[in-house]
């Protein structure tokens, strides 16, 4: 009698679901600095040009939500292959894009595979780890691929500065390519045929009920979307209150850029080393208040002195430092309450992050160029939204990862 044998999650592993979680972030921001070279090239307005962007995240968060629970039910590593080789060939199209009618489209496309490709790749290490190994498998994960977003429009500036927007796509596409030949040739099967659920979209759709009526599980969900909402505010805020506000130059707005970017990724990598050690809630509940702190020092300084330089590369610093202790954490203690159904958890939280980050992004730009109140504003009702969620929906003694890693 054939038996199913035990798959780990080795280094290789665990650095392929790295890079797929790293790539389409990538994309979603790479080309941001070539947008009036777009509009340009392709003869579309400002809007047309940031309608590629939207279709993008409307794209990952249907991928996110259709993948997980399709990946549930046959598997991970087939899928996630087929997504690959879409999104590559999708960002083929996006760079020999002749029109920026064909760009929406083909941008919707890479990201509904890319969102499907990273929703199966988490799935993964959901799989094969629990309690604090998983905690700090999805932490690692999350602090090397949330760099991503961050760096994204610096390495766009660069392709852009020695070449052609275009590039950006055959730069996704080749690494694209180059996770087709990893998850080929060194990524198992990690769901066997008797832990998958069958029974068609009916049963999909059960799951997903399942799957959202469990109270921890929605609590945590919260906390994570509402981080990434914060950190699209910074995003699409943050160019306006450094340069147009303050003076700065392109260059030194990279570097503030670049540095935000490694406190995000430290405090990460933190949070990783503090599982099964600190309880992860507690982590969560730190990052949360140093989150309001940061709110609270950018809305006074917006108020009183019209954001000064120096409030605001503290409270940037501080705002995305926080993150790296919230998110990551409160998507891994959201999984742990579904452990059953990894797939369509990680889908749930997937989809809803990717629709936060499309409709935080122009409220936080409501002030335009020459007022943060704005995105401090949302950056405190985000904050206190997740403090509610984790004070109404979690429960610390039935919810923690430790109590997880006992069970």
């Amino acid at each position: 009698m054939l038996t199913h044998t035990p798959v780990r999650l080795t280094k290789a592993v665990l650095g392929t679901v790295v890079l797929v979680s790293a790539i389409e972030p990538l994309a979603t921001d790479m080309y941001v600095p070539a947008f009036p070279q777009v509009g340009r090239d392709l003869a579309a307005g400002a809007t047309q040009v940031q309608l590629t962007l939207t279709t993008f995240f409307v794209g990952m968060a249907l991928g996110q939500l259709i993948g997980g629970p399709v990946s549930d039910a046959r598997g991970r590593r087939i899928p996630l292959l087929l997504a690959l080789i879409v999104m590559t060939v999708a960002s083929i199209a996006c760079a020999f894009s002749p029109t920026i009618t064909l760009m929406m489209a083909a941008r919707f496309v890479q990201g509904l595979a890319g969102g499907w490709a990273m929703v199966t790749a988490r799935a993964v290490i959901v799989d094969l780890t629990h309690g604090p190994r998983m905690v700090r498998s999805l932490n690692l994960v999350a602090g090397v691929g949330g760099i991503a977003p961050i760096l994204g429009p610096l390495l766009g500036a660069v392709i852009l500065q020695l070449s052609h927007w275009r590039v950006s796509f055959w730069v996704v596409a080749a690494l694209g390519a180059l996770m087709i030949g990893s998850v080929a040739a060194g990524m198992p099967e990690s769901l066997p045929p008797d832990r998958r659920h069958r029974g068609g979209l009916g049963q999909l759709g059960l799951t997903a009920r399942q799957v959202i009526g469990h109270r921890g599980f929605v609590g945590y969900l919260i906390v994570m979307a509402f981080s990434m909402g914060v950190t699209f505010a910074y995003v699409a805020t943050s160019a306006f209150v450094l340069q147009s506000m303050n003076g700065l130059s392109p260059i030194m707005y990279s570097v503030d850029f670049a540095a935000n970017a490694v406190g995000l990724a430290l405090a990460t990598l933190l949070a990783a080393r503090l599982a099964g050690r600190v309880a992860t809630r507690s982590v969560i509940t730190v990052g949360l208040a140093v989150t309001t702190a940061a709110g609270m020092l950018l809305l006074i300084g917006a108020l009183w002195w019209d954001t000064p330089l120096v409030i605001a590369v503290v409270g940037f610093f501080l705002l995305m430092s926080a993150q790296g202790l919230v998110g990551p954490n409160a998507g891994a203690l959201a999984s742990a309450q579904v452990p059953e159904h990894p797939g369509t958890g990680s889908a749930v939280l997937g989809f809803l992050q990717w629709c936060m980050a499309g409709v935080v992004a122009p409220i936080a730009g409501l002030g335009g160029e020459h007022t943060a109140v704005p995105m401090a504003i949302m950056i405190l009702v985000l904050a206190s939204g997740s403090l509610a969620a984790l004070r109404i929906l979690t429960r610390p003694e039935n919810h923690d990862v430790r109590a997880v890693a006992r069970g």
